[in-house]
């Protein structure tokens, strides 16, 4: 004959706790206990007599666990406070407009070959192909773009511009 559940509870509480607190830590661990016990005590009728309750409550603890490590994976992340403006972190030329202003007056090829090269990292092969003519022509309208920048942004020697 089964016990009564509260016995069950008075019995095995404290190891189900401890399993509680070592899966999940201090603050989850009170929750997960109140969830295995409410599933146990659903469960508790269809128990065969012959069970061995601990074992039993403590594999429901450890899905529990299992259940509160998956729901705070979906979790939103708190953050202290957000920042005070917007940032231009990841925004390609935020920071540098004039040379973006620089690089959009230049010859349609040049400007391409540049931008193929330099922001894609293409190879002169690709670039030809994209372009259509030659691997020396893409070649060509890279170095000539280079060339147009160092001559008319200030500073493209200093910033490390090299072909």
């Amino acid at each position: 004959m089964k016990q009564a559940f509260e016995k069950v509870v008075a019995r095995h509480g404290t190891t189900v706790l401890r399993v509680c607190r070592a899966l999940l830590g201090v603050h989850d661990a009170d929750d997960a206990w109140s969830e295995t016990f409410l599933s146990a005590m659903r469960a508790y009728p269809d128990l065969p007599d012959t069970a061995n309750v601990e074992a039993w409550l403590v594999t429901i603890a450890r899905r529990k666990a299992i259940d509160v490590h998956r729901a705070a994976k979906r979790s939103p992340l708190t953050i202290e406070a957000l920042p005070e403006a917007p940032t231009n972190l990841g925004i390609p030329g935020a920071d540098d407009t004039n040379l973006w202003d620089a690089v959009a007056k230049l010859p349609d090829k040049q400007r391409q070959a540049i931008t193929f090269r330099y922001l894609a990292g293409m190879s002169h092969a690709e670039i030809a192909a994209i372009l259509g003519g030659t691997v020396d022509a893409a070649r060509r309208a890279a170095a000539d773009g280079l060339n147009n920048l160092r001559k008319n942004y200030p500073g493209a020697h200093s910033k490390g511009a090299s072909s």
